[in-house]
């Protein structure tokens, strides 16, 4: 079969295009990170379930576990039910406890495997809210269930929070009771507006310097209970600014609470860090990324790379994935994991192009054939015969043959 076929431009022509067809390179075996990595790993919908896809969900279990012991095997931590593009469109609570149990479980039977899972405040009725202390019990409920299953937690950023507090004060409450129940070392989770428009002015302000003081605030008042915070602002200067003032002391080896970067535009060199300061973590960032479920060989390879202070390679690596990256995560932002599911498709990770929440249609077909030659130009195309004939697929499905 030819490694070619007809693509679709901005323009509106289509344009003849030939890929490239290197194949990703393999994880050494044995190597170790010497960097927390975890991808937000996607659910893989139940494409034969006789629901309405907007209103009600249904998962592969055997796809979506599958796809963890993959994420696994490479080295990658799973943060379990706390991607924002699915989790609260489309993917409701009772459906993301099954999947941290589900998670969790398959994860004792592979050696080191890490799992943190969201916890949030999203079953409640937006409208019932009237207080942070139903925020409270909102958190306390998930929190309880996660952790009755022996699940380490990562405290999702709550709309409703964003909703009815009134002034830093109100987080600042909220957090102080959530952090002094944990029952060990929490991820905190701030998420810019751009991947969700509720959790605008969240810490109290639009301000991100004074929210980012908050923040810092109740980091300081916990640093025991907090394992480090994942940001994702896609703004890398205000990332290092928040790094620097990261306590020095406690979290999960008492060596200081971590930066978990969330920054798909600029992951490459947060990562790889800037050396500031004698505090491991103050000078570079650990991962809690989105865009590591569509890259995790170049991830893994490249982390690989880093832990044994190769940085050129590291960033030969994974620099050519960062503008496939950003065309996965550009606006409308909330709409990212149409891009990571795809390629999950295109490299035969799962049988359909079928989403929770029929998201598959929130991404035009122009944005699909850049996303594959952005793909391909990163060498991220496991099997390169398989999706070129995947993307023939989808482009007769809109119209376009040959």
């Amino acid at each position: 079969m030819a490694l070619s076929l007809k693509l679709p431009h901005l323009s509106g022509t289509l344009e003849h295009y030939t890929l490239r067809g290197t194949i990703p390179a393999k994880p050494a075996a044995g190597v170790k990170f010497n960097r927390i990595a975890y991808s937000a790993a996607h659910v893989v919908a139940d494409p034969r379930a006789a629901i309405d896809p907007w209103l009600q969900c249904a998962v592969d279990w055997d796809a979506t576990i599958a796809y963890r012991l993959r994420l696994w095997s490479l080295g990658l931590g799973v943060a379990e039910a706390m991607d924002t593009a699915q989790r609260g469109m489309g993917l409701d609570w009772p459906t993301s406890l099954e999947l941290i149990r589900r998670s969790l479980e398959a994860a004792k039977s592979v050696p080191g495997a890490l799992v943190a899972s969201g916890c949030g405040t999203d079953h409640l009725v937006l409208d019932d809210v009237k207080s942070v202390d139903d925020v409270i019990r909102g958190y306390e409920q998930q929190m309880e269930a996660i952790e009755r299953l022996d699940g380490k937690l990562i405290v999702m950023a709550s709309r409703a929070l964003a909703r009815v507090a009134k002034s830093p004060a109100d987080y600042e409450k909220v957090y102080d009771r959530i952090l002094s129940q944990a029952k060990q070392p929490v991820v905190l989770h701030w998420l810019g507006d751009m991947f969700d428009p509720a959790l605008a002015g969240y810490w109290g302000t639009k301000n991100v310097d004074a929210a980012m003081d908050t923040a810092l605030g109740i980091i300081a008042a916990h640093p025991d209970k907090v394992d480090g915070i994942k940001i994702s602002l896609l703004d890398k200067d205000k990332e290092i600014a928040m790094r620097r003032r990261l306590p020095t002391t406690g979290g999960l080896d008492g060596q200081g609470v971590r930066m978990y970067t969330g920054d798909d535009f600029n992951y490459a060199e947060l990562i790889a860090g800037d050396g500031f300061g004698t505090a491991r973590v103050r000078g570079q960032s650990d991962a809690l990324l989105g865009i590591f479920d569509a890259i995790a060989p170049a991830a893994s390879v490249a982390l690989g790379e880093l832990a044994q202070g190769n940085t050129e390679k590291f960033h030969a690596i994974l620099g050519p994935t960062v503008p496939l990256s950003r065309h996965i995560f550009a606006a409308p932002t909330r709409f990212y994991k149409t891009g990571v599911v795809f390629m999950a498709w295109l490299n035969g990770h799962q049988s359909h192009f079928t989403m929770v929440g029929g998201q598959q249609s929130t991404r035009s077909l122009i944005h699909f054939a850049e996303l594959f030659r952005l793909a391909d130009a990163a060498n991220l195309f496991e099997q390169p015969e398989l999706a070129v004939r995947r993307m023939r697929t989808l482009l007769a499905l809109h119209g376009v043959e040959g």
